[in-house]
C-alpha cells in the first residue's frame, strides 16, 4: 500500500486522494483478521483540477502511474469534470466529490503526505467503516433516483460473501 501511496504522491496532482475500496477494503480486511489483502479491481486515484479537464491528460497520468508501478490496476479521475459524467452539480474539491460517494463506509481517502504521514479524509467519519455498517451518504439519500442506483450497487457488490461481518441497513433489502 505504501508504495501505491508513493507512486501516486510522485504526480504532484492537486487536491489528490486514493479513495474508495482502498481504504475500505484494507479495514475490513483487519477487522476480519485476514492475513491475505483482498484483491482490489483497481486503485482509485482522485484528483481536482480546474485548469485542465481533459480526459486525455487523465489517461497520460494513468499510463505514468502504470509506468512507475507495473501490475497495479489504476483508475485516475479529475473530479472537476466528474460532475459532467455523473449529471450532478459540478464537485468544489476532491473532498466535497468523496463526500457524495454511494455509501459513508466507502467515502473514504488517503494520501502519503510529503513529510512521509498519512493523511484521511473521512467526510461522514469513520464509524460506520469500523462497525462494518453499510449505508447510503446523505447525498445519495436525497434522492429517490440515486437511493435506487445505490441498492442496485449493493446487490451487485456483495461485500457481505466476502467480509461476513458487514451488515447492511436493515431498510435496504
Amino acid at each position: 500500500m505504501m508504495d501505491i501511496l508513493k507512486t501516486a504522491r510522485e504526480l504532484d496532482l492537486p487536491d489528490w486522494w486514493i479513495c474508495a475500496g482502498f481504504v475500505r477494503s484494507k479495514i475490513w480486511d483487519v477487522l476480519h483478521g485476514f492475513e491475505k489483502r483482498t484483491p482490489l479491481p483497481d486503485i482509485d486515484v482522485v484528483y481536482f483540477d480546474k485548469t485542465n479537464g481533459n480526459e486525455q491528460e487523465e489517461k497520460r497520468l494513468e499510463k505514468e502511474l502504470y509506468d512507475t508501478l507495473p501490475g497495479v490496476r489504476w483508475s485516475l479521475k479529475n473530479e472537476a469534470r466528474m460532475h459532467v459524467r455523473n449529471n450532478v452539480e459540478p464537485y468544489t474539491s476532491t473532498v466535497d466529490a468523496i463526500s457524495k460517494f454511494p455509501e459513508t463506509a466507502t467515502a473514504l481517502g488517503i494520501k502519503l503526505k510529503n513529510d512521509g504521514n498519512l493523511m484521511l479524509t473521512a467526510p461522514h467519519g469513520v464509524e460506520d467503516v469500523l462497525h462494518m455498517i453499510v449505508k447510503p451518504t446523505p447525498y445519495i439519500l436525497a434522492s429517490k433516483e440515486r437511493l435506487q442506483i445505490f441498492e442496485e450497487r449493493i446487490r451487485t457488490k456483495k461485500w457481505d460473501g466476502r467480509w461476513d461481518r458487514v451488515r447492511y441497513f436493515e431498510w435496504l433489502f
